[in-house]
């Protein structure tokens, strides 16, 4: 039985992901002074930088409407179970929208099968938990079994990010002015988490960002005695060659069996802003 997975514009996917495994995109919105883009459709991550840097504050972002969902479902055959993978809802309206108009459809087509999950992550958190779930379709395992054991993959995910600069997340409202003020002035590195709850939480503080990308590799180990066996996605805003080295150097101490680099796109570098590097992985069973 076919499946379509769908991911919204909170997802990072590696270059040529959706079009081999067939994943539907349901973009968030920018907007600048000039209008308001479909990010990653109507506006490259090249163009975002471009327009980020000539402007003296961050743009605002907000959610696919539940119209846009609605119009992505009625896109799918009806016959075709679908598999939504939502920016955590505790930072974006999207898997409210997502559920309304999911909603919206049934109110037509109630026969249709239609699971929306909040990951409780972003960017590569999400195409990790994306990546397991293709794995369990290309082994013939049941729609019904994929979402269960989805979910309990969002309880085992662990996104862990370090920002070059807090500058984004402060003025876009995501962490305390204050903390993220002391951080800048001493040249404190934040090393953030998501939390249980998909929130952003700052677990570290450290001084200098070598330091504080090698206590990122440390804590991997907090979490995952190896990573033999496992994938590990990391997303990078702008600054491949640093991530490709933190990504060798990941792989000299936990062996993973699987890694994807993948670059921000528009939507979390609003945030993250250039330099950031963020990455995903399972944790041990418990």
């Amino acid at each position: 039985m076919g499946i379509q997975f769908m991911v919204d514009g909170g997802a990072d996917l590696p270059q040529g992901f959706a079009e081999k495994f067939n994943i539907k995109e349901i973009p968030l919105n920018i907007h600048f002074d000039d209008g308001v883009y479909k990010a990653g459709v109507e506006l490259t991550t090249d163009q975002y930088y471009e327009k980020f840097n000539a402007m003296e504050d961050i743009p605002k972002t907000s959610a696919p409407s539940p119209n846009d969902f609605y119009e992505a479902f009625k896109e799918v055959d009806a016959n075709t179970p679908i598999l939504l993978l939502s920016l955590t809802k505790n930072l974006s309206a999207t898997y409210q929208n997502a559920v309304i108009g999911r909603d919206m459809i049934l109110d037509e087509e109630p026969d249709r099968e239609i699971e929306i999950i909040n990951t409780k992550t972003a960017s590569c958190g999400v195409t990790l938990l994306l990546n397991e779930a293709i794995k369990m379709k290309v082994k013939s395992v049941d729609f019904h079994e994929i979402v269960n054991q989805t979910k309990q993959n969002v309880e085992k995910t662990v996104t862990l990010f370090s920002l070059k600069t807090v500058e984004n997340l402060i003025k876009g409202g995501r962490l305390d002015k204050f903390r993220g003020t002391i951080a800048k002035t001493l040249n404190i590195k934040l090393l953030m988490k998501a939390s249980d709850e998909g929130e952003i939480e700052v677990t570290e503080k450290i001084r200098g960002e070598k330091k504080a990308l090698r206590r990122l590799i440390e804590q991997i180990g907090e979490y995952s005695k190896t990573l033999e066996g496992k994938t590990i996605v990391m997303s990078q805003g702008n600054c491949e060659s640093r991530a490709q080295k933190l990504m060798s150097q990941i792989k000299e101490q936990y062996n993973q069996d699987e890694d994807y680099t993948v670059e921000m796109g528009p939507l979390v570098a609003n945030y993250a802003g250039e330099g950031g590097i963020v990455i995903s992985f399972l944790e041990d069973d418990q």
